[in-house]
């Protein structure tokens, strides 16, 4: 019934509970999930969970906080996504958050390396998994620069853990885009960000945990994991009058229409 878009159990504090993880996901009715990839160094730990869980997938890419870490180069990215049950490219995108003392025209690099991914998922058709933070501006405008969203193979895509303004979404949705919702949606400080929420159609909605981050209420401060995801689609639900099993059936539905679509059916069928 729900589908969490987006999570991370490759990483230390979560991948040793898988077993028990599954078992919750069964028990909260989470059927599938997505596994992220954030550098290249770890992306065979990601892909192993998808090729080893059917109900499990996986994305290639490096995020763009990554430093120190090999440096994906447009070919990395196009054999990576090649591989079976590879469905999206990042995540990617840009975050100015933690400057540590440089300028935005200093990161040039994170900009640059957020045009490679670009290309890679126009070129693969797979779906950009976007972070972006304290950059949005930029963000959308590199998108208009490389994306060619209206041709055949121009990119589309989803804002993941979605933190923005309503004028923010309005560019993302314009542009094709799907928003992706974590638990920060039911943490009492979101009032703005849950106003965003009831503005985006379910139609474009997608959900996620982001684990092991950001567990929502009434779970918040604990390790969060796919199982949570429900907690998200209540609030949404309760947002725009809707059960949460609709939202889970509503964005499920886009998953499956973003991820799962014609253009990279052969390539989950054969990973399957």
């Amino acid at each position: 019934m729900y589908i969490d878009s987006h999570c991370h159990l490759s990483f230390p504090e979560i991948k040793a509970k898988l077993p028990e993880i599954r078992e919750a996901m069964v028990a909260a009715q989470v059927d599938r999930a997505l596994c992220i990839c954030t550098t290249l160094e770890e992306f065979d730990e990601v892909h192993a969970l998808a090729m080893a869980y059917d109900n499990f997938w996986a994305t290639a890419g490096v995020h763009p906080d990554t430093e120190g870490l090999r440096e994906p180069s447009l070919d990395d990215l196009l054999t990576l996504a090649a591989r079976p049950r590879v469905i999206g490219i990042g995540e990617t995108g840009l975050d100015y958050y933690r400057l540590n003392g440089r300028s935005v025209a200093d990161m040039e690099w994170q900009r640059e390396r957020f045009r490679i991914h670009i290309r890679a998922s126009k070129q693969t058709g797979l779906p950009l998994v976007i972070h972006t933070r304290s950059a949005s501006d930029d963000t959308i405008a590199i998108l208009k620069e490389e994306g060619g969203f209206h041709q055949a193979k121009g990119v589309n895509g989803v804002f993941h853990c979605f933190t923005e303004t309503m004028d923010v979404a309005r560019a993302a949705l314009d542009l094709g885009f799907y928003i992706s919702f974590s638990g920060i949606l039911t943490f009492k400080t979101a009032a703005d960000l849950r106003e965003v929420a009831r503005f985006v159609p379910i139609e474009r909605c997608l959900i996620e945990t982001d684990s092991p981050y950001l567990a929502p209420v009434p779970h918040r401060g604990k390790t969060n994991n796919p199982s949570f995801v429900p907690f998200v689609a209540k609030l949404i639900g309760e947002l725009k009058g809707m059960t949460p099993e609709a939202v889970g059936e509503h964005t499920s539905l886009n998953f499956e229409r973003l991820f799962l679509s014609s253009k990279v059916s052969a390539k989950v069928t054969s990973g399957a």
